[in-house]
């Protein structure tokens, strides 16, 4: 090689050197502003200007057949979520949100939900035990000015549910435009343990929900470069207010915390440290009160807790920044290290007392784990369970009704949260990776949390509908990731039946 050649290459050798070097502070500094920008905290920056908007119940008929009659409507609307900017957003009765429905264990319901939206979209009864036929699933899509009418009979527990859509592939897309509510069950155990429990005036839904707008006030869609838990928003509403306050008339006040978000974890407490009451968890009432300072909840989930208020006296409750047993990174762009301020209670010089609340709610779940007669196990990782993405025409399990079950759920995502929720029954948690449940896990769970590297044990009973054709689902609860496959199906039929076939499907 003679030297023209070697300076000719020691010359391009230089150049790849300083491209390299040039490309590796760009992207360096690109990954340090995304570290810097990440965090959001509006930790009593929040001016709390506009009164809660609190969701009206539902009215109701009863029809000739004594079914308590429901009828909603999706639709398209505007909200401002800031004063003076319109966005466009989706809604059940209304512009965004839906009003919160309300029953009575014993009663048989029918809801005749129409679609309005332009598009297909269904209404899913998330913690609700009914036939999978009226489940809301992705096998009950509502198309376009098409009407669906399920009817059931309320067989559980008094409880705070919910409703969203959950079509494959669109759920988180969906839910963030809008359409969600609450759907409160009663029994006549819960109106005698001295819970408040006037509607508007003592107990109120709090549906949590963050959002992102773009410039021109629409709803930003766009997840970002690194969005391990899904779509983040920077603004968070609660029932569609954004520093709302609540004027607080009694000495006690129940909020029944819903997390209606795609992505985004909420570690619910005041902001000044105090305690509050825990009385319910998804599925209904705990055991016994419990005195907490903070109760997380993950996408889906949701919890009842009771402020005590002085006269005159003003709190406010925040979301704080909380382990959720993620590295540094996937941490910070999960938005576990944010804090949003949510809602100011404001109490009045004068409060009506309120009851003292029962040493015992509710009896404690029942089953045991020696109850069970199989133990099936589901492993999460990328966007798959058992190595397998949703397919709406496979079997995944099939169970026999009346028996109890055993699940074990694994988050092998080493920095990827999830969760996992199982349609149509109400589960004990047994333990979590071999540890005994923490006291607010102690009641009925629908959906539940499961660190990074971690197995939590839950165990079930299949009861009353089978159906060997039209299957509930199981799934992470972090709407991207159930989006994107991390869902399966199963069907549970009578004492040595087997799955049968999926209704088609042209969605």
């Amino acid at each position: 090689m003679n030297a023209r050649v070697r300076r000719r290459r020691f010359r391009i050798l230089k150049i790849l050197i300083g491209l390299s070097l040039v490309t590796g502070l760009v992207v360096g500094a690109g990954a340090l502003v995304l570290w810097s920008t990440a965090v959001v905290d509006t930790a009593d920056e929040m001016e709390f200007d506009t009164p809660l908007s609190v969701p009206p119940l539902a009215e109701s008929t009863v029809d000739g057949e004594g079914r308590r009659v429901f009828d909603l409507e999706v639709r398209e609307g505007s909200h401002e979520f800031t004063a003076g900017r319109s966005t466009p957003t989706w809604g059940v009765n209304g512009d965004y949100l839906g009003p919160t429905l309300r029953a009575s264990r014993g009663e048989e319901v029918l809801v005749n939900v129409t679609n309005d939206v332009g598009e297909p979209t269904t209404l899913h009864w998330h913690g609700m035990h009914l036939p999978a036929r009226m489940d809301g699933g992705p096998h009950q899509m509502i198309d376009p000015g098409e009407t669906w009418s399920p009817t059931w009979r309320i067989e559980q527990p008094a409880a705070s549910l919910w409703y969203h859509p959950h079509l494959h592939g669109s759920t988180q897309e969906h839910v963030y435009r809008g359409v969600a509510g609450m759907f409160l069950l009663d029994d006549e155990r819960s109106g005698q343990v001295g819970l408040p429990d006037e509607y508007g005036v003592d107990d109120f839904p709090l549906v949590v929900q963050d959002k992102k707008f773009a410039a021109d006030g629409t709803l930003d869609t766009d997840e970002g470069m690194v969005a391990p838990s899904g779509l983040l928003g920077d603004t968070v509403a609660v029932n569609g207010t954004v520093g709302g306050y609540l004027d607080v008339t009694t000495e006690k006040v129940r909020l029944r915390l819903l997390n209606g978000s795609g992505g985004r974890f909420y570690d619910f407490g005041l902001a000044d440290g105090g305690t509050v009451t825990m009385v319910a968890s998804d599925g209904g009432l705990l055991p016994a009160p419990l005195e907490i300072d903070r109760v997380l909840l993950s996408p889906g989930e949701r919890a009842e807790i009771v402020v005590e208020m002085a006269p005159g006296e003003e709190k406010v409750l925040r979301s704080h920044p909380t382990d959720l047993g993620l590295g540094a990174w996937d941490s910070r762009f999960t938005g576990a290290e944010d804090t949003f301020d949510l809602v100011q209670l404001r109490a009045a010089e004068s409060l009506a007392p309120s009851a003292e609340i029962a040493a015992e709610l509710a009896p404690a779940p029942d089953l045991r784990a020696e109850d069970a007669s199989e133990t099936r196990r589901f492993r999460l990782s990328g966007n798959n369970i058992n190595g397998r993405r949703m397919d709406m025409d496979r079997i995944d399990e099939v169970v026999t009704v009346g028996d109890t079950e055993i699940w074990e759920v694994s988050n092998s995502n080493g920095g990827t949260p999830h969760n996992f929720h199982v349609h149509d029954v109400q589960f004990r948690v047994l333990d979590l990776e071999g540890t005994p449940p923490p006291p607010e896990l102690s009641g009925w769970k629908d959906t539940l949390y499961i660190r990074p590297n971690t197995t939590a044990r839950i165990v079930m009973r299949f009861e009353d509908y089978t159906d060997p054709d039209y299957p509930y689902m199981f799934h992470c609860h972090l709407l991207q990731h159930e989006d994107r496959g991390m869902m399966g199906q199963f069907v549970v039929v009578e004492e040595g039946g087997s799955a049968g076939t999926p209704p088609a499907h042209d969605h």
